[in-house]
């Protein structure tokens, strides 16, 4: 019983260090003000607010192209979004492969004579995104995020999900 409570204090103590370790990346991680660009980039993920902001700011003339990450099989809001008339050019692709490694190739190929590109994704993904994206494209990179709100098993999810993305990253290359 003591080695028991012992472990589990220790994978108590293990945890606690680890969320307040990676507090700045996940969940306070450096987003920046939008400022004109050459495209708004509005990475793949749950329709939290992310293509709504991305919209949002090309109506508000920050950049007159939104880029739509479309790895979804059948989303109706994004298929609304990629066929519908805005006075911007919307350009959705399906990323290969169907992650922001995907994403940052497709960003290295369209944006090859851009200097800054904003990218919409969520708080918890964004640290890892400027990695990964920073890894393929050499322009300047703005982070915007709707800000969504999660439960604590989300949050949860996304410590774990987000750490084992940067690890499969590190190993990567664009």
């Amino acid at each position: 019983m003591r080695r028991l409570s012992f472990a589990l204090g220790a994978l108590l103590l293990v945890a606690l260090v680890a969320v307040v370790a990676l507090w700045p990346v996940y969940v306070r991680p450096r987003t920046d003000e939008p400022a004109r660009a050459d495209a708004i980039l509005v990475l793949g993920g749950a329709h939290d607010g992310r293509e709504q902001l991305g919209l949002r700011l090309a109506a508000e003339g920050y950049a007159p192209r939104v880029l739509i990450s479309n790895p979804y099989e059948h989303s109706s809001m994004v298929n609304r979004i990629c066929h519908g008339g805005y006075t911007f050019e919307v350009v959705c692709f399906d990323p290969s492969p169907r992650t922001t490694l995907g994403e940052g190739r497709e960003l290295a190929g369209l944006g090859a004579d851009w200097d800054r590109v904003i990218v919409v994704t969520f708080t918890p993904h964004i640290s890892r995104a400027r990695y990964i994206l920073g890894k393929c494209w050499s322009g300047e990179l703005l982070f915007v995020d709707p800000k969504p709100h999660l439960s604590p098993a989300r949050w949860a999810w996304d410590y774990a999900y987000q750490s084992a993305g940067y690890a499969k990253a590190w190993f990567a290359d664009c």
